[in-house]
């Protein structure tokens, strides 16, 4: 059994002013997708060009700030808009959803891909492993910040969390942190390292993400102010990963069935 190790959610404090952990993860996320989408660049017969990296990744955090708050505030806090409509932008509060910072993100890609004379999937199919690794900072920042933990268990690596109980718990952030961060990355990278058919990429990236996110909310306890939806089990994460696997089989299967020649590089 493991005990959770109490880390402060302030990095820094300089007389007023607090700089956070959780925002110095989503500072990570972004200099590591831009590194990353250096070093894809640097691939031969690409057509990216490394002077357009800093305007992709800006296009992608504005939309992934954006739409994580507003798609938090829509899923999972509803009641508490529709009573002020004012508390979507109570930053300072917390709440972040990943699904509705996916959707930020598809509308910031069409977005660049307009500006830049692309289309969406050449876009996101570039863009598309440059996010994992972003993600699994993020869910260290979730477990700095000692949120999103999981069931009571009785597995050797349960981790006692003491504000909230004495129950060993599963260590949800951190099978994401494994799951949606490193694992995600190998996978996406390697399948990556090759041209593929358009869409090819982007199919696989909701394929993985939300098989990976859909087993660990089985473990993962859901928000308090919603709850189990159905069945003692069946969560708001679990109804929104499901249409991202659906879809993204849908756009694999497409993607390797095209007979154009058309591929993603």
């Amino acid at each position: 059994m493991l005990t959770y190790p109490y880390i402060d959610p302030v990095a820094i404090s300089i007389g007023p002013l607090e700089v956070h952990w959780y925002g110095l993860m989503y500072l990570v996320a972004f200099i590591a997708g831009w590194w990353l989408g250096l070093v894809r660049t640097r691939r031969p017969g690409t057509t990216w060009r490394a002077a357009e990296i800093s305007d992709l990744v800006f296009y992608f955090a504005l939309g992934a700030v954006l739409g994580g708050r507003i798609g938090y505030t829509l899923f999972y806090n509803l009641g508490a808009f529709l009573e002020d409509p004012l508390v979507i932008f109570r930053i300072w509060q917390g709440g972040m959803s990943y699904h509705g910072g996916m959707l930020g993100v598809f509308v910031a890609m069409w977005l660049y891909a307009r500006h830049t004379g692309r289309t969406f999937f050449l876009v996101t199919d570039f863009m598309a492993p440059l996010v994992p690794l972003g993600l699994g900072a993020g869910r260290l920042g979730n477990f700095i910040n000692g949120e999103l933990w999981g069931r009571p268990t009785d597995l050797p690596w349960g981790m006692v969390f003491p504000f909230v109980d004495a129950q060993p718990r599963h260590p949800s952030m951190l099978y994401e942190l494994l799951l949606e961060g490193v694992l995600f990355f190998i996978i996406l990278w390697l399948f990556s390292r090759k041209p593929r058919p358009t869409m090819a990429v982007s199919g696989l990236y909701l394929i993985c993400y939300g098989v990976f996110r859909f087993a660990v909310e089985f473990v993962r306890v859901p928000d308090a102010h919603i709850g189990y939806l159905a069945l003692d089990w069946l969560t708001m994460g679990h109804i929104l990963s499901l249409p991202m696997i659906v879809i993204g089989i849908a756009f694999l299967a497409w993607a390797l069935r095209r007979t154009d020649g058309k591929v993603s590089w």
